[in-house]
């Protein structure tokens, strides 16, 4: 069990809006300042790693809890829920390797402080303008916007970085 608990910092948005592509830029940023960072991502839909004759899923299917798959290049753990509640962002994050900050797509009824991706054009109602752990927005267009929260634009990796580490108080080297 982990027992250093990493801040944990939220990028939300509606779909499409570019959640994902923000992370997979942030990741090598953070990487290069000499951080290690785990990412947690929320789906709505059934996670199958294995098609359903492999092995692992034969063995989920016949009653194991939990089912490790391993290989000399990476492993998974796959957990039955079984009727269970699903795990807290906490529990989850728990389960994880030491990190320095750990990363949140989804989640979005969790407290943590979060980043929403806006993209104005795509015209899906953003937000942060009822989502009261939103603390900044990244933007492709902030004149668009209607807030008094702090606006990066979509395309700063540094600042966007910057600004979530010095949010959850991780101090960058110069």
């Amino acid at each position: 069990m982990n027992l250093h608990r990493p801040p944990l910092f939220g990028i939300s948005g509606r779909s499409g809006q570019g959640k994902t592509t923000l992370i997979e830029a942030l990741l090598p940023w953070l990487r290069a300042r000499g951080l290690i960072v785990n990412v947690i991502k929320h789906s709505h839909h059934s996670i199958e790693l294995e098609p359903p004759g492999k092995d692992s899923a034969r063995f989920r299917r016949a009653g194991a809890g939990e089912v490790l798959i391993a290989s000399p290049y990476r492993y998974a753990i796959l957990r039955e829920l079984n009727g269970d509640a699903e795990p807290s962002i906490s529990e989850l994050a728990a389960r994880l390797s030491h990190a320095d900050l750990v990363i949140v797509e989804g989640f979005a009824r969790e407290a943590m402080p979060r980043l929403e991706v806006v993209r104005p054009s795509a015209s899906r109602d953003p937000l942060y303008r009822t989502d009261v752990e939103i603390v900044a927005i990244a933007t492709d267009d902030a004149a668009a916007l209607d807030t008094t929260l702090p606006t990066l634009a979509l395309d700063d990796i540094a600042g966007i970085g910057a600004f979530i580490c010095a949010r959850v108080g991780i101090v960058l080297a110069d």
